[in-house]
């Protein structure tokens, strides 16, 4: 009998063994560079070697020994950072798309759109982003494309539809009202917004974007009035929370980002009139800041030529400015901060001109550069995956040929881009 159950066990054991020594050796990659950005301690490393195992690092640091065997990317005189996070995108939109424009786009012509400027985003340097607000799931679409290698583009994050009133800035008010058309994410009541949370994370979404009060780009409302209850608020944080998902709301002033605040949302978008109530209650409650500012250089100097209908450039004459002055003294005052940019209402690939206008806001180049590194990550809470160039994380990195910490501007003129290990420019 004893004979009868070792033959099997040692054929069992054989079988193991053969396939442990089949399995595939990584592909083994090591980085060289003059200099690498610690974005956590801010110091520069000198003659930086980051090595790689497929898709993840394994080691990074001055003069490391690099195993023999290994491809060697030398990047010269390069200085090394960790790939930029973009929080606030909408990669299925165009500039000119605002308005009435709007009205003839599918998704499926937006979901193309959007496979274009991911890939735009990607050579710019963001290897990851959050896409908050695309309608049909088109971002969600384009995020399952990305991770399963059918088009190049960066990690995703994506909302789906954004939660809206009726009427409010995330519901489609350009129609006459004999056509009743109302958008995906709409809902009402405490009732409503709990199945539409539910709904919308059913059909794959990461983050629930929320629209707390009004907007720039929409007709009919005003983006210092609140638009969502503080009941209504507390029913959509509450349920995206219970089942694991963030809650980004867009929010530009007045009640709106108090109400979403104390409702316990993860980050505010845009913030154009936050106040020191806001600001009080954001840094006790530990709520993100996410500005997107520098879209308000393109818009208003863009706006004919993409036919921005008269009364949104009337509202953004008023709204970006304030944004500025209102988000400086955030930023003075201490309010975490992590980056976006609105791409869509500005062209895609220019993410990085928001960096230099944080630090002319008043952000060193290093906190700037780590609103688009480690708080991105953090926010999204993505830390043990992207955000730095440590051992653990995936291989995003990008080279630039000066130093951001002297020139900041240097991250719009990314040189090289690699994601999970791969280069992909």
């Amino acid at each position: 009998m004893q004979r009868a159950l070792a033959l099997p066990a040692l054929l069992l054991a054989c079988a193991g063994a053969w396939a442990a020594d089949s399995a595939p050796a990584p592909h083994i990659t090591a980085v060289k560079a003059a200099h690498m950005l610690d974005v956590r301690s801010g110091a520069m490393v000198d003659q930086a070697v980051v090595l790689i195992a497929d898709d993840r690092i394994t080691a990074a640091g001055s003069k490391l020994a690099i195993p023999s065997g290994a491809q060697v990317i030398d990047l010269g005189d390069k200085t090394l950072l960790p790939g930029l996070i973009d929080m606030h995108t909408h990669l299925t939109g165009n500039p000119e798309d605002a308005g009435y424009a709007s009205v003839a786009i599918s998704v499926p012509r937006a979901t193309l759109t959007g496979a274009r400027n991911a890939l735009r985003t990607l050579n710019a340097g963001f290897t990851t982003v959050r896409n908050v607000g695309a309608e049909g799931y088109a971002d969600i679409g384009l995020r399952d494309a990305i991770n399963a290698g059918d088009v190049p583009g960066p990690r995703i994050s994506a909302s789906g539809p954004p939660l809206s009133i009726s009427g409010g800035h995330c519901d489609d008010t350009m129609h006459a009202p004999e056509y009743k058309i109302q958008a995906e994410g709409v809902a009402d009541g405490v009732d409503e917004v709990i199945k539409r949370t539910r709904q919308i994370i059913k059909y794959g979404a990461d983050v629930i974007k929320v629209c707390a009060t009004g907007g720039v780009l929409s007709f009919g409302d005003d983006p210092r009035a609140s638009q969502y209850t503080l009941e209504e608020m507390k029913a959509i944080v509450g349920e995206a929370h219970r089942l694991g998902r963030k809650v980004a709301a867009h929010a530009h002033g007045g009640e709106g980002i108090r109400l979403a605040v104390l409702a316990g949302v993860d980050s505010i978008e845009h913030g154009s009139y936050i106040d020191d109530e806001d600001i009080k209650l954001m840094k006790e409650h530990k709520t993100w800041l996410v500005p997107t500012l520098y879209l308000g250089d393109w818009l208003i100097e863009n706006a004919e030529a993409i036919k921005l209908p008269k009364p949104l450039l009337e509202k953004a004459k008023v709204v970006l400015p304030a944004a500025r002055r209102n988000v400086a003294h955030a930023i003075q005052q201490g309010v975490p901060v992590a980056l976006g940019t609105d791409s869509a209402v500005y062209p895609h690939g220019l993410n990085g001109r928001e960096f230099a206008v944080y630090v002319k806001l008043g952000m060193t180049p290093l906190q700037a550069i780590r609103s688009g590194t480690v708080n991105a990550s953090q926010l999204l809470g993505w830390s043990d995956r992207v955000g730095s160039i440590e051992a653990g994380k995936f291989a995003d990195m990008i080279a630039v040929s000066g130093d951001p910490l002297k020139d900041i501007t240097e991250l719009e003129r990314v040189q090289w881009v690699m994601k999970g290990g791969a280069v992909v420019r």
